[in-house]
């Protein structure tokens, strides 16, 4: 059972976040209830659009948001993310199954993503407080100052869809994957 109301439709929702719902409904096709529950909030919602539109425009591509969104919700413990970045990741971004699995755990099969995802890794489980030497294997795998900002900006983004989801126990509208609980 949810602890935050989840409007049961886009007209149900408050009225000023109705054309950004259909915006939404527009680009996937359904208004996932993650969208839903955060439209309680006209302000909320808005901050997360912008934050998710600014994001796609940075300097990651879509399949390293996704891995980098799949370490964080893994790491944040929460279910629904971690479902729909499963789905998005193998039905958007194109990732394998071993490339999930690797991401899920911290990591990456391709290069120069893993020291995307291992920085984002370290930034969720110590809270921002990376070593010199942990911000340098980021930039040595070829990420500049401001891919270094966009990894950032992803974990952000995805931590607070993790306690959004978290905090309302918002219900998984995605095939559903259990954590590994790799808590940080």
């Amino acid at each position: 059972m949810t602890r935050i109301h989840t409007p049961a439709t886009v007209d149900a929702a408050p009225a000023s976040t109705h054309a950004s719902l259909n915006a939404v409904e527009k680009q996937l096709g359904v208004v996932p209830n993650l969208f839903l529950v955060v439209a309680n909030s006209p302000a909320a919602l808005s901050g997360y659009l912008q934050l998710s539109a600014a994001s796609a425009q940075g300097g990651l591509d879509a399949a390293t948001r996704e891995r980098i969104a799949l370490v964080v919700a893994e790491l944040n413990g929460c279910g629904y993310c971690l479902s729909a970045h499963t789905y998005l990741g193998r039905n958007v971004a194109k990732l394998d199954d071993a490339e999930i699995t690797a991401n899920r755990n911290g990591a990456s099969n391709d290069p120069k993503a893993d020291a995307a995802v291992r920085f984002a890794a370290a930034v969720v489980r110590q809270r921002g407080h990376v070593g010199n030497e942990q911000v340098q294997a980021v930039r040595s795998a070829g990420y500049s100052d401001a891919q270094v900002l966009d990894i950032l900006l992803a974990v952000a983004l995805n931590t607070f869809t993790n306690y959004v989801n978290e905090v309302a126990q918002t219900e998984i509208d995605f095939p559903v994957v259990a954590p590994l609980r790799l808590a940080a």
